[in-house]
């Protein structure tokens, strides 16, 4: 971990969630000032471990309320936004958070002559049929347009500890004497390693990766929805029958309880999920890749194996054969 004397200071919207965390340990070991812009300091104590005394400091912000995003970012060098939701509950809708507030991150930014790097996600698309794929296209458009030099972050699915995905399946295979396929399992994913992207972003603070640019972030496997069902149950040492959602099934089962707190996938997410989340074509042509940034991201193999061992029948002391 650098000490300077004349630190630069980053403001991190979303510092304290999965992707959040990772972030503000790659900066304070760069030695950066970190202020970590949430609605809710009181439950971002956990980061303060990741630095120094004084280094990292949480302080109230909302991306609907345009004065708290001022307030945060006045006197930053650079900034971050990494708030996104995947379903709308109360007030936090895609709109006002995935467009209104990353144009009002944007604005702020180029007001206070702060550099910005936004994360989106693979399927942002202003045309989108989802919710969220047109809101994360649309919310790219506003802040290229606001800040002509922002570094654009496009990952795929993340994986790691804290992770929503294998995690919630992994979870799911304890109880549950199958696992869904939705629309068959068919739908390819290029799930990538948390700390890869938080490097990634840490590298464009440090003024490391051209601006103006939308960057495309997968792990070097392409696997289909099917396959990560089989190493979730291949980690967790467990049989489980693998039954196919067909699309209409899921779509309803994500009409009916997607508005519950908890509810395993919405309407919108189905959507989603009728489109590969694998970096473009195009992006690799252009080097707008991990490639591009100099970087080999990890394989899920050598991740994995850590946090899903404590959902096998008896955690790391289960032996090999499936049960």
């Amino acid at each position: 971990m650098r000490i300077t004397e004349k630190p630069q200071i980053v403001t991190v919207f979303g510092g304290s969630g999965f992707l959040g965390s990772q972030v503000v340990r790659a900066l304070a070991n760069r030695g950066y000032r970190i202020r970590v812009a949430v609605r809710r300091p009181d439950l971002a104590f956990h980061l303060q471990p990741l630095g120094n005394v004084g280094q990292i400091k949480a302080v109230q912000a909302n991306l609907r309320y345009r004065w708290s995003v001022d307030r945060a970012v006045a006197g930053a060098d650079a900034v971050v936004n990494l708030v996104g939701i995947l379903k709308e509950f109360g007030k936090q809708e895609f709109d006002s958070v995935q467009v209104f507030g990353a144009r009002a991150v944007a604005e702020a930014a180029k007001q206070a002559g702060a550099s910005l790097v936004h994360v989106s996600a693979i399927g942002a698309d202003a045309v989108s049929e989802s919710g969220y794929g047109r809101t994360k296209g649309e919310a790219e458009n506003a802040v290229l347009e606001m800040v002509k030099k922002a570094v654009i972050f496009r990952p795929s699915i993340l994986f790691g500890p804290e992770d929503d995905f294998f995690n919630r399946f992994a979870a799911m295979a304890r109880i549950s004497p199958f696992l869904p396929l939705i629309g068959g399992g068919h739908t390819k994913f290029q799930p990538v390693f948390v700390g890869d992207v938080a490097e990634a972003i840490a590298r464009a603070v440090d003024g490391q990766v051209p601006g103006g640019k939308i960057y495309e972030l997968g792990g070097p496997e392409v696997v289909s929805f099917r396959e990560c069902m089989e190493i979730v149950l291949e980690q967790t040492n467990r049989q489980r029958l693998l039954l196919p959602m067909p699309w209409f099934v899921a779509k309803t089962l994500g009409k009916l309880t997607g508005w519950i707190p908890g509810a395993p996938i919405t309407h919108d997410q189905v959507i989603m999920l009728q489109t590969d989340n694998v970096v473009s074509p195009e992006a690799i042509r252009a080097r707008r890749t991990f490639a591009g940034l100099g970087m080999e991201p990890v394989n899920m193999a050598a991740i994995l194996p850590s946090y899903l061992v404590r959902f096998r029948p008896q955690g790391q002391f289960s032996r090999r054969n499936p049960a």
